[in-house]
């Protein structure tokens, strides 16, 4: 073990295996790690938490670094720690630019991405008047905060992705976090006429537009079951 990734043994010359996700049947904090995987056209497994037990299995037999999911099984490791994961998706399959400079700031735009999405994740678990009150502000923030943001990174330097004229993480993370506050409120990018053009753009790459499609391992937004296992597996 180094630097707390598990290393798991697997034979010479042999095929390796699908990364397998285990987390919620649900979006959460696992969904960008989906959304990349997808990207980069890599098939995964996934095994769904739905009991107490299975989650205390995972603890019992150590493969939960901090005691938290998402937990990714991948290239002889297991993985924890979403942020770690989606850095390390990201560079093995050439979504992470090309420099240390472009890397800063395809991290700085995925943070800035991630910390709305996590605004939305959180909402379904809070009370129904506190739940629309944070979907509201939610809303807001991205067209005040967020989007005018990226609308002007995509203006100032003309090109279609937002680092390097290349698609990377960022570009994946942004149209995701754009189609969850478009579930929201529909007409959110009246406004931001690059990021129209973006969204169409990047929805239209070949294995994301698969993965938007009917039948894909993309989850739909929390229902009050999900929240309900959720709660039941992580007892809050």
């Amino acid at each position: 073990m180094e630097s707390g990734v598990q290393e798991r043994n697997s034979e010479p010359g042999v095929m390796e295996a699908k990364p397998k996700l285990y987390y919620f049947q649900g979006r959460g904090k696992m969904e960008s790690i989906r959304w990349l995987l997808a990207a980069a056209g890599v098939e995964f497994e996934e095994e769904f938490l739905e009991t107490r037990e299975q989650y205390e299995k995972l603890l019992k037999d150590g493969r939960l670094l901090f005691g938290q999911v998402p937990l990714v099984e991948i290239d002889g490791m297991l993985l924890t720690q979403t942020r770690a994961i989606l850095s390390y998706l990201a560079a093995k399959h050439n979504l992470y630019g090309k420099d240390l400079k472009e890397r800063l700031r395809i991290d700085m735009y995925a943070d800035g991405t991630q910390d709305l999405m996590m605004m939305i994740a959180g909402a379904p678990f809070k009370s129904p008047q506190e739940k629309e009150e944070s979907y509201a502000l939610i809303v807001t923030k991205a067209k005040t905060r967020y989007f005018p943001a990226f609308e002007k990174i995509l203006k100032d330097h003309g090109e279609a992705f937002l680092v390097g004229n290349q698609l990377s993480w960022a570009d994946i993370q942004l149209l995701e976090v754009i189609l969850m506050v478009e579930e929201l409120h529909a007409p959110v990018l009246s406004d931001f006429p690059l990021l129209q053009a973006f969204k169409t753009r990047i929805s239209n790459i070949p294995t994301i537009k698969k993965f938007l499609q009917p039948g894909s391992q993309r989850k739909p937004p929390p229902d009050d079951h999900y929240v309900e296992v959720v709660r039941t597996v992580l007892k809050f």
